[in-house]
């Protein structure tokens, strides 16, 4: 079987320790062809955190489903278009973040809340309850092919490369959403710009530092050293503090900053109750990272200056359209190291995303290489 019945991609056959990274070609049968679906023919993947942790099963999640094709940060061309489609042609190059699907009735979905839909479906590892009745287990962007509800299709701006565009459809959508949903709009009087915090520099991190700049924050960006101090002046951060090399950080912003977006892959020595202290009282912490162990947190903590704690889950579809006019108003990018895709390239690609070797993401490409013949 082929292009339309199957797709080929690289999966995770074995998430154990010795394994976890090593992939081999996977046929397996997309979701039924229906009117709002979109084929893509994938150009170009990059390699999310997110794709670790599945491929790892770090999550510990029980019901994870294997073999498991990741990805979810996919630009290429549409191929095929449902009879209810509208805005897309064959030709068209688009993206695809890590939302497959929603039911789009429900009054999360009306609200412009469908990543919050109780029947959301992500790009990959989730399940698809199909018209006919059937289900389908999702698969990623490793792949030849990509079949999207179009409304989780977005039309990529000439002005961005595949590489540059990619990892903005998960890391940059996720970090611009609690942006724009929580930068306070009213500041106390003698302060000219609202003040936002980011915790990490990495993928996630790299998008959110330039979103700040660009939507006119004063932005500081919290390390736990000073290595990555120049490339987060370049991305547009203000200030730049090391956590493990200044023991008296948070006397620098105690009860200064109106807003954090903490994007850390890690709770190893991260002492969340100092961090707190950093916001003015009543500002907001959120969370966009999804570590593999808790946090742990003291009560009195939130007490100190009436802070708040929560998270934020991707981005809607208009959020994802804003951010890329931004992008491109701004001259906002995503930094990628490439790699052509090949079982080879991906374990490359997974392990250099693990061990925090990439600038600030692996962007795979090269996929018609990968699968010749393709449509």
């Amino acid at each position: 079987m082929a292009y339309p019945d199957t797709f080929e991609g690289f999966a995770v056959f074995d998430p154990s320790p010795a394994t976890w990274s090593t992939v081999k070609k996977f046929e397996f049968k997309p979701k039924p062809f229906e009117a709002h679906d979109v084929d893509i023919r994938i150009n170009t993947c990059s390699i999310c955190g997110s794709d670790v942790h599945s491929a790892s099963n770090g999550w510990r999640k029980p019901n994870a489903h294997y073999p498991l094709v990741v990805g979810h940060e996919i630009v290429g061309r549409v191929v095929r278009v449902g009879a209810a489609v509208t805005d897309f042609k064959p030709g068209d190059r688009v993206g695809v973040g890590a939302q497959a699907q929603a039911c789009l009735k429900c009054k999360l979905c009306k609200s412009h809340n469908e990543i919050y839909c109780p029947k959301l479906v992500h790009t990959f590892g989730g399940v698809y309850h199909n018209e006919d009745g059937s289900t389908t287990f999702s698969n990623g962007g490793y792949s030849n092919y990509a079949r999207i509800n179009d409304y989780f299709v977005f039309h990529i701006p000439p002005e961005l490369t595949d590489a540059e565009a990619a990892p903005m459809l998960c890391a940059g959508v996720t970090t611009f959403s609690p942006l724009v949903r929580n930068i306070p709009k009213e500041l106390p009087q003698g302060q000219l710009r609202p003040r936002v915090g980011i915790v990490g520099l990495g993928g996630l991190g790299m998008m959110g530092i330039q979103w700040a700049h660009a939507l006119g924050c004063e932005t500081t960006v919290f390390s736990r050293s000073s290595r990555k101090c120049a490339d987060a002046r370049k991305l547009g951060a203000d200030h730049f503090i090391a956590t493990a090399e200044d023991k008296d950080w948070v006397r620098k912003v105690e009860f200064s900053l109106d807003l954090i977006i903490c994007t850390a892959n890690s709770t190893q020595n991260f002492d969340l109750d100092t961090y707190l202290r950093a916001l003015v009282v009543g500002g907001k912490w959120v969370n966009v990272g999804l570590p593999e162990a808790p946090f742990s947190v003291s009560p009195r903590s939130f007490m100190a200056n009436a802070c708040f704690m929560g998270g934020s889950h991707l981005g809607s579809h208009v959020e994802m359209v804003r951010m890329f006019k931004l992008a491109v108003e701004k001259g906002v990018r995503a930094w990628t190291d490439k790699i052509p895709i090949s079982a080879q390239g991906v374990k490359e690609g997974l392990e250099r995303c693990r061990d925090h070797r990439c600038r600030y993401r692996v962007a795979l490409t090269d996929f018609d290489d990968a699968f010749p013949g393709r449509v």
